[in-house]
């Protein structure tokens, strides 16, 4: 039997840290990378740590851990959506918000487990890829470092009020966490709907997205 992910390996996932959701709200049309570079501080080190105890106490292969990391991420997602479903429109960025970052904890410890160093730089870099906000990790890189075509620079310039910067933020976390349909994103303005919708499509996407890490570094 292969053995799952308890408790005390999915601790560190609790909250979006403070500084990120300051820097979401102040500079929303980079909301992924900024998201891609929090994810690498706190995620990075906890992949790095979970994958060595797991492989210290049993033998598993890189793909058991990866699956051990798709069902635990893919069950954190499903009740988070659950969870934030209750308030509709009042909670549809946190909800958004919450779920790329459990999905972004899912990427950083599918790659440590196939023995890809999760705090690499490149690493959050590949996140973005995998969520096809870049074309390959060297231009993601580029972006995260303050050079080249980012995801927001065709909005350089723009003024954005408090209403837009909202608006903003939603569209660039939909597409972070691949939901780009406006259909989709509407069933989780309706509070009671957004329920049931959130949960199974909250899993769905993660399930989805770690079958493509798996492929990604497991080949």
């Amino acid at each position: 039997m292969v053995p799952t992910l308890g408790q005390s390996d999915v601790d560190s996932s609790a909250g979006v840290p403070d500084g990120l959701w300051a820097r979401l709200r102040a500079d929303p049309l980079r909301a992924p990378e900024h998201i891609a570079l929090a994810a690498s501080e706190q995620h990075g080190p906890a992949a790095a740590a979970w994958a060595d105890e797991k492989r210290g106490r049993l033998a598993v292969t890189g793909h058991e851990l990866a699956r051990m990391a798709k069902r635990r991420h893919a069950a954190m997602a499903r009740f988070e959506g659950a969870a934030t479903g209750v308030g509709g429109v009042f909670t549809v960025v946190p909800d958004i918000v919450l779920l790329a970052w459990i999905q972004s904890r899912l990427v950083f410890f599918i790659a440590a487990a196939y023995g890809f160093d999760p705090r690499d730089p490149m690493r959050p870099a590949e996140l973005l890829v995998l969520r096809d906000l870049y074309p390959d990790p060297q231009t993601a890189r580029q972006a995260l470092d303050g050079i080249g075509k980012t995801v927001a620079e065709a909005y350089v310039g723009t003024k954005l009020d408090g209403v837009g910067r909202e608006r903003a933020l939603l569209s660039r976390l939909l597409m972070f966490v691949g939901k780009r349909t406006a259909g989709r994103a509407a069933r989780r303005l309706i509070p009671g709907l957004a329920i049931a919708f959130n949960a199974v499509a909250n899993e769905r996407d993660t399930r989805a997205l770690a079958d493509r890490a798996i492929k990604f570094y497991g080949g």
